[in-house]
């Protein structure tokens, strides 16, 4: 992907500072007109997005559906349905101390807003933040990966063909092209990615104090208690673990299963794995195959062990993993020093959830963590420990619910987005003070002759 010079970033930065300037982009209505032409836009796209996303990453038609296309456009839905409640200024209540002003909040965008998306879920994770973008009232400029490169070039023709470049724009390339938009003092980054290069966004946003929102990673503890449907659990961690062939921030990185029923689940995993993507899984329509070269060769290192239970085919020249369970895995090994991001399951078995709960406390914030079993237990689970997000007998579903947040915690993220808080990821609330020209109480002025009612009202 050829890299976009500075020049030409500093062009579309200032086009932009200058559009902002006009005010219009504050107008709820130009915010709604948008965001309609964000979904007709995606509509219009999308069997071009389809055949993108086949391409870099050989995601169906379906997946490409449930986990890309869909959350972006009921996102927008959403948006619309509310837009016009959330930007209306809030009246809040004033102590007595500030008789007789009154007090609201107004909800401002910051203004030029830098989106970097990963090549996981290229098209969700790039246009689902530019929905909130859009609704705030401020301008954008997009930066795609470049490891889903025919992705990228379709949603740079579909945001070239939608919009003018001094509103949102479209910029393509890599580190170079990173380094040169973070020159930039842009009024918010809001970056997806890894932990590693999330350091270094917020590094380079410190320089110009741009406000940060980063959605991480981690590795996302599942634990399977003894007293869980296992049938359930096993279908559920089968299919979460699979999505985007394991390539999802929030997968199940490995599993914590309780020694009494470790056989039994295991056993199900698997059947549940045929069970969707047939015996021979590499010739599925349904399956993901890993993203680059690289990826792929990292992902192989972690598979020459003897403890193998299931899976560990793969196949270089169309980067294809198979679904693969690695048993009797240690604190140790190298496979639980880092997020997986691939089809690789490690299992480790307890006796005690409080030893389960322990062993994740003793490792940095996940960004989800997903329990299977009773409720008391659950409310136990997260009682003490801390992820971005849970999920009780389930995976992955509370990204779907776009009147959640959705964020990390610590060493997974900071700040949250999907819905009204989308919005305020990128507006300001601003405390407004109206005070009346008709009276003036001489308490607050010097030299506080009724200094004793003050205290007490203070008080």
């Amino acid at each position: 992907m050829e890299e976009t010079s500075g020049t030409k970033i500093g062009a579309i930065f200032k086009s932009q500072k200058e559009f902002f300037g006009t005010h219009r982009t504050k107008e709820v209505s130009f915010r709604i007109e948008q965001l309609k032409i964000l979904k007709k836009a995606v509509l219009s796209y999308e069997d071009r997005i389809y055949n993108a996303l086949a391409k870099d990453l050989n995601k169906s038609r379906e997946e490409a559906f449930l986990t890309e296309v869909s959350i972006v456009l009921q996102e927008i839905d959403f948006h619309l349905k509310k837009l016009k409640g959330w930007a209306r200024p809030k009246k809040v209540s004033s102590p007595l101390v500030l008789f007789p002003s009154s007090s609201k909040v107004l909800y401002e965008p910051l203004g030029v807003s830098l989106i970097i998306s990963p090549w996981n879920y290229p098209f969700q994770l790039c246009l689902n933040p530019l929905v909130g973008a859009i609704s705030s009232g401020c301008c954008a400029v997009l930066k795609p990966s470049p490891d889903s490169p025919n992705t990228s070039r379709v949603m740079e023709a579909m945001i070239k063909e939608y919009f003018s470049s001094e509103y949102i724009s479209l910029v393509q390339g890599g580190k170079e092209t990173n380094q040169a938009l973070f020159e930039f003092p842009f009024d918010i980054i809001f970056f997806t990615g890894s932990s590693r290069v999330g350091k270094i966004v917020m590094k380079a946003a410190a320089e110009h104090l741009s406000k940060v929102v980063l959605e991480l990673g981690g590795k996302s503890p599942c634990i399977v208690d003894k007293d869980a449907n296992l049938d359930l659990a096993a279908k559920r961690i089968a299919w979460g673990k699979t999505i985007n062939a394991g390539q999802t921030c929030i997968a199940p990185d490995y599993l914590l299963v309780h020694n009494s029923i470790k056989e039994e689940l295991l056993k199900k995993i698997v059947e549940a794995l045929k069970g969707m993507y047939g015996e021979k899984i590499k010739d599925s329509n349904h399956y993901a195959r890993i993203i680059t070269d690289n990826a792929f060769e990292r992902l192989t290192g972690y598979l020459d062990t003897k403890d193998l239970y299931y899976g560990g085919e793969v196949d270089a020249e169309t980067r294809f993993i198979a679904p693969t369970i690695l048993d009797n895995v240690g604190p140790e090994n190298q496979i639980m020093q880092e997020e997986i991001f691939g089809p690789i399951l490690p299992v480790m078995e307890f006796e005690d959830t409080s030893k389960a709960i322990s062993f994740i406390n003793e490792n940095r914030k996940p960004l989800a963590l997903y329990y299977f079993g009773g409720k008391r237990k659950a409310k136990d689970v997260l009682n003490k420990t801390s992820s971005g997000g849970a999920c009780i007998n389930d995976t992955l579903l509370h990204i779907a619910n776009h009147k959640m947040p959705f964020g990390g915690v610590g060493h997974s993220g900071m700040g949250n987005y999907h819905g009204y808080k989308s919005f305020l990821a990128f507006s300001h609330e601003r405390g407004v003070v109206s005070s009346s020209t008709l009276i003036d109480l001489s308490l607050k002025y010097p030299p506080y002759r009724f200094f004793g009612v003050i205290k007490k009202i203070l008080g």
